[in-house]
């Protein structure tokens, strides 16, 4: 399986090493930012780094050629049309929240503020709506009382999306096709920004 990784940080370099670590194919990172930690990862690994003409939109050119998945890893950048063409299996994305709970930017953030006691990552086809494509696979976990969203992440999320991430994965590799449940809206959250 052929990977093109677009991602930043540290859950795009846990992601990198996991995919790795995984047997599967890198053929190219994606990243908004050439001093990002992810592209330091990967040119450490003598892997391709593409930087992204806009931070906002990955485009079709940026996918290295015959890729199988797209996968994103904390990435805020809409993956165009043309770039999931040009992956045989579009592209999946992690959601550190169950969606449609708490979709955008600060999911961890707002599941804390409304208290909930149970949270949970989403990997997700990635679609023209941020965070609104199918479901691929889902979990949860418990929030303990008193955690703060950095702490959740931490502690549970990030472990979780990189076990959702291989899992996924390896029913690719299998049946050569992603899981596929749609999200159910009338579940959806729509919170205000946090700032």
């Amino acid at each position: 399986m052929r990977i093109t990784l677009v991602g930043s940080r540290h859950f795009g370099v846990t992601t990198l090493n996991m995919l790795r670590e995984h047997g599967v194919g890198i053929v190219r990172v994606v990243v908004a930012d050439a001093e990002d930690r992810l592209a330091a990862a990967a040119k450490a690994a003598g892997i391709e780094v593409v930087v992204q003409a806009n931070p906002k939109l990955v485009v079709a050119s940026e996918i290295a050629p015959d890729t199988d998945l797209i996968i994103t890893a904390h990435s805020h950048a809409r993956i165009g049309k043309d770039a999931l063409a040009a992956a045989k299996l579009g592209g999946i994305g992690y959601h550190p929240s169950l969606l449609p709970r708490h979709r955008g930017k600060a999911a961890v953030e707002w599941t804390i503020k409304e208290g909930d006691p149970i949270a949970g990552g989403t990997i997700y086809h990635l679609a023209d709506r941020m965070d609104a494509g199918a479901i691929a696979a889902q979990d949860w976990c418990f929030v303990r009382k008193g955690e703060t969203a950095r702490e959740l992440w931490e502690r549970a999320l990030a472990p979780l999306g990189l076990k959702l991430l291989a899992d996924v994965i390896d029913y690719a590799k299998v049946h050569k096709a992603l899981p596929s449940k749609p999200q159910d809206e009338q579940f959806a959250t729509s919170a205000p920004s946090l700032s």
